[in-house]
Parts: structure tokens; C-alpha cells; sequence
């Protein structure tokens, strides 16, 4: 067997597609001849036609195209529903990070029966309700932030929200009433809006919180969570 068909042979028995981290737990690299298995499949998956690329870190085969579309509920062409699906697809992978991370992990009320992969978003965060942290008006408008990791004293220390094609401003103006914690605060996108959150944070307006405030892109957030999901495997062996 040949090292795509063994990639192949996993993605389907995982039900025709897989993430990256979901590939490094579930092959056997023994016979391959390489340093770098890992990277191999990277490629393998990018350079073949027998994969398509639902999201970055997530891959699945072009035979189980309308089984996996259907099995996520993704709608191809269909702007809404590929809001729904990107946003709780980068929430779920910052809610496992913060996880590996040993920190209390959060999620507005109205994301929690959204689904990561094939799981709820309620049954891989920590917290079922918002840490009452500090006064009602302000925890108010920190319940709507998309991810919120806590410390073990159930204190804010980072706060994220997933820009897809919202407006970042309204993200901001979140993060500028929170800038009294000693937090950082992150905007997920896609690479393409990074000009558009730069050009909003020389604003004045946001002159307070622009040394706290980060941007970082799916394709980064993806390699990330695959890196620290097999760092987080080689502990337990």
C-alpha cells in the first residue's frame, strides 16, 4: 500500500475526511520513510485529486464530497451557511487549545449547540455559564465574545472572536470595553481582511488597546492547533 492509498484508507475509515491532528493520531507511520510523516501528508492531501479542502486542517475525499457536505451541513455557495459552519469549526479548535492549555474555556449560550466536526461546542468547553468575573454590564457584553479562555482563579486572560464576514468593529468595540483585564484579545479571519483590521486599529479610538490586540489568520490558527494536537499525543505516549 502506497502512502496515499494508506491517507486514503484513514480518511475513510473516519468516515471519508479527516483533519490534519486527526491524521497523525490515527496512521501508522512505521514504514515510512521519512523524518517528516506529517509534513508527507500534508502534501499528499494537497497535490492529489482524490482529496478536496472543506476548510484549512480539513480535508476529506472528493468520493464522499456530497456525504461529508451533507453529514456537516454545508451548503456549497450558500454565503449563510458557510458562516455557521467556518465560524464554529475556528471556535471549536480555540476552545481545544485553550483545553491542552489547562485553561476554563467559554462560549456565548447562543454558539453551544453548534457543531466542531461532529461534536457540540457545549461538550468540549469547561464552563456551561460565563465566570461572574467582575460587574453585571460588563460581563454582559463579554457573554457574547466568541471563545474566552479563564485562569484557574476563573479570570479573563484572552479573548477571541472568529471574524468570517462580520464587521471587525463590532469585535473591537467588544475588546475596548474589556481592556481593563490583563487579557489579550485576538481577531481569527481569513488572511484577506488583514488590511481591514489594520486600517481600523490606527484609529484613534482604539489608540488604548492596539498593543493588546492581535490578528492572526485560519490557515495559522489550523497549523497551530495540528502542532500542539501532536505535541499533545507524544505526552501521552
Amino acid at each position: 500500500m502506497t502512502q496515499k492509498q494508506q491517507v486514503i484508507e484513514t480518511m475513510r475509515n473516519n468516515g471519508g475526511y479527516a483533519t490534519f491532528q486527526q491524521l497523525n493520531r490515527l496512521m501508522d507511520f512505521s514504514t515510512w520513510k521519512t523524518k517528516t510523516p506529517q509534513a508527507s501528508v500534508r502534501q499528499i492531501v494537497q497535490v492529489n485529486n482524490e482529496f478536496f479542502r472543506i476548510k484549512p486542517g480539513l480535508w476529506a475525499l472528493a468520493d464522499f464530497k456530497e456525504e461529508v457536505l451533507r453529514k456537516f451541513d454545508i451548503q456549497e455557495n450558500n454565503k449563510d451557511n458557510d458562516e455557521i459552519f467556518t465560524h464554529s469549526y475556528y471556535q471549536g479548535m480555540i476552545v481545544e487549545l485553550g483545553n491542552m492549555h489547562n485553561y476554563r474555556t467559554y462560549v456565548p449560550n447562543q454558539d453551544k449547540n453548534r457543531l466542531f466536526l461532529e461534536k457540540r461546542l457545549s461538550e468540549i468547553t469547561t464552563e456551561t455559564e460565563l465566570p461572574p468575573f467582575t460587574y453585571e454590564s460588563i460581563t454582559s457584553r463579554a457573554k457574547t465574545v466568541d471563545v474566552i479562555w479563564f485562569n484557574e482563579r476563573k479570570m479573563p486572560c484572552r479573548f477571541y472572536e472568529v471574524e468570517h464576514s462580520t464587521n471587525i468593529s463590532n469585535s473591537l468595540d467588544k475588546f475596548y470595553e474589556l481592556q481593563d483585564f490583563r487579557a489579550d484579545f485576538y481577531i481569527i479571519a481569513d488572511e484577506s481582511r488583514r488590511r481591514q483590521f489594520e486600517s481600523l486599529m490606527e484609529r484613534s479610538m482604539y489608540s488604548r488597546i492596539v498593543k493588546y490586540v492581535k490578528f492572526f489568520n485560519y490557515d495559522n490558527l489550523a497549523m497551530q492547533y495540528e502542532r500542539e494536537c501532536s505535541l499533545a499525543s507524544m505526552d501521552r505516549l
